[in-house]
């Protein structure tokens, strides 16, 4: 519906901080960086940083179509291309962006510990209305309780989400 390539590749941050591409499908404008550069600059202070929440409803960047892949979490789906290549796990913490990595301190580093994943505890425990602190508690807490029940725990809950359409954008 927009001018762009359909898929979305962005460096991620994998297990133990290596680089791998994300794949998705296009949910921004293509040139969402350059009409919105304000929203790519990642420059916060400790305060902004107990607040902030990265995705929200009415960004702007988010073309039509691309409300509705986000709403159904199709966006994702070619993320299973990640997970066959090894980059990802089924579940885990998502994948970071490089550009927060300064923002990381202490236990919060334990999230590299293990692979990012399709879906994780903070994906269903809150998705898109958790502040950047609170995915990266659950995240911890995640790798700290890590186990084939929890991970089986999380996929159920996440489907539930999933159909609910519970803070998808």
């Amino acid at each position: 519906e927009t001018p762009g390539p359909i898929l979305f590749r962005q460096k991620r941050l994998g297990k133990n901080g290596e680089l791998f591409t994300l794949v998705k499908f296009r949910s921004f404008y293509a040139d969402a960086k350059q009409r919105f550069p304000e929203l790519y600059a990642y420059k916060y202070g400790d305060e902004e940083l107990k607040t902030l929440i990265f995705k929200s409803a009415d960004d702007p960047r988010i073309t039509p179509m691309g409300r509705w892949l986000r709403k159904t979490s199709l966006d994702e789906l070619p993320n299973l291309w990640n997970v066959l290549k090894g980059d990802m796990a089924p579940v885990g913490p998502r994948p970071e962006i490089p550009e927060m990595i300064p923002y990381y301190r202490g236990e919060m580093l334990k999230r590299f510990s293990v692979k990012p994943g399709l879906t994780s505890l903070a994906h269903c425990s809150g998705r898109a209305n958790l502040t950047f602190l609170d995915s990266i508690s659950y995240d911890v807490d995640y790798v700290n309780q890590r186990s084939f029940a929890l991970d089986i725990k999380i996929l159920w809950r996440t489907a539930l989400a999933v159909l609910k359409r519970d803070a998808a954008f």
